[in-house]
């Protein structure tokens, strides 16, 4: 059963609540929190990214094409399309010597207003490189000629780049991927249903290292430094991912999934954390993810406190309400 993790108000009363499921777990697999149905299959979308990532580095990949710390960061990421996003995914491909046609992931106007509005002011039609996903698709395009693979239908469950990075996500979160968990992603790769539970105990071992060989290790160890160091790459100007990890640095590493899911690593307390709004609603999801780290890191920082409870205004600017935690998150 569904727990309320979040609600919604409107001066003094509740409007909105959203239910759903949240587990924190250390890297023996033992749940320290959990609210809701936290063994449910749930698809964790872009929330995995960099469990995707993790054979870029640990192959020698990066090294080999001389990828730097902000194109790891966004090999990691969902990000909002803007111009140091696009500039990076691009140099990601012509360091393995490709261009942005060799994307698979769609056309997408940039999620950022602003920079979607330049294009448009400049009469640009978007590419590939604006997708949110394109960071992501870039290393998988870097990964494959690296391994001297054609990169031609990397979106494929059955292409060698794509067994490569599901078989790292199968063996971080310890389910089995096959066509019967299986389904499509918006970006076109595989998307697997996986326990919430399961995807918890993934961010612990990445953020600790523990029940990770010693190259994945490494490789996780890398990707959390690279993202820590460039939090504007994972995601954009003040979005959430981006926001906490610049309030936070190196004691968070948080990733947004669609559809109401959000997974984060607490890596100086070797705890992952996995969070699914029923309801799809990514407001409640990010209000969720804050009030768990703020239970078990006890941040005190004002600009991580702001992402607690967000306040709400109306387009005069008066504040009429905020999101905020609900009682099963605070206990």
């Amino acid at each position: 059963m569904d727990a309320i993790l979040v609600e919604v108000t409107r001066g003094a009363l509740v409007e909105s609540t959203h239910a759903g499921a949240a587990v924190v777990v250390d890297t023996a697999g033992r749940a320290v929190f959990a609210a809701g149905d936290v063994m449910a299959p749930v698809f964790p979308r872009s929330a995995v990214k960099a469990l995707l990532a993790l054979p870029l580095v640990e192959t020698g990949a990066a090294d080999r094409l001389g990828l730097t710390d902000a194109e790891l960061a966004l090999a990691c990421s969902s990000h909002s399309g803007e111009i140091a996003h696009e500039r990076a995914a691009l140099g990601m491909l012509r360091k393995a010597g490709r261009d942005e046609t060799c994307l698979e992931c769609g056309v997408q106007w940039p999620s950022n207003t602003k920079a979607a509005r330049a294009l448009a002011a400049e009469g640009i039609t978007p590419t590939a490189l604006h997708n949110n996903c394109s960071g992501k698709h870039a290393g998988f395009i870097c990964l494959a000629c690296d391994q001297q693979t054609d990169p031609a239908g990397y979106v494929d469950p059955d292409h060698k780049t794509m067994r490569t990075v599901t078989a790292a996500l199968s063996a971080t979160t310890g389910t089995r991927l096959d066509a019967s968990n299986r389904a499509i992603d918006g970006c076109s790769i595989p998307t697997f249903a996986i326990p919430l539970h399961a995807l918890a105990l993934a961010f612990a071992r990445f953020g600790s290292g523990v029940g990770l060989s010693a190259d994945r290790a490494l490789a996780a160890s890398r990707l959390r430094r690279a993202v820590a160091a460039n939090p504007f790459m994972v995601a954009g100007t003040n979005r959430f991912d981006t926001r906490l990890m610049t309030a936070l640095g190196a004691r968070v590493f948080s990733k947004t999934g669609a559809e109401g899911v959000f997974c984060a690593a607490l890596p100086e307390l070797g705890l992952g954390l996995a969070v699914k709004c029923r309801d799809g609603a990514g407001r409640a999801a990010e209000v969720a993810t804050a009030a768990l780290v703020d239970r078990f890191l006890k941040p005190n920082n004002p600009d991580f406190a702001a992402l607690l409870r967000p306040e709400l205004h109306n387009w005069a600017g008066t504040k009429v309400g905020e999101i905020r935690p609900a009682a099963a998150l605070l206990g």
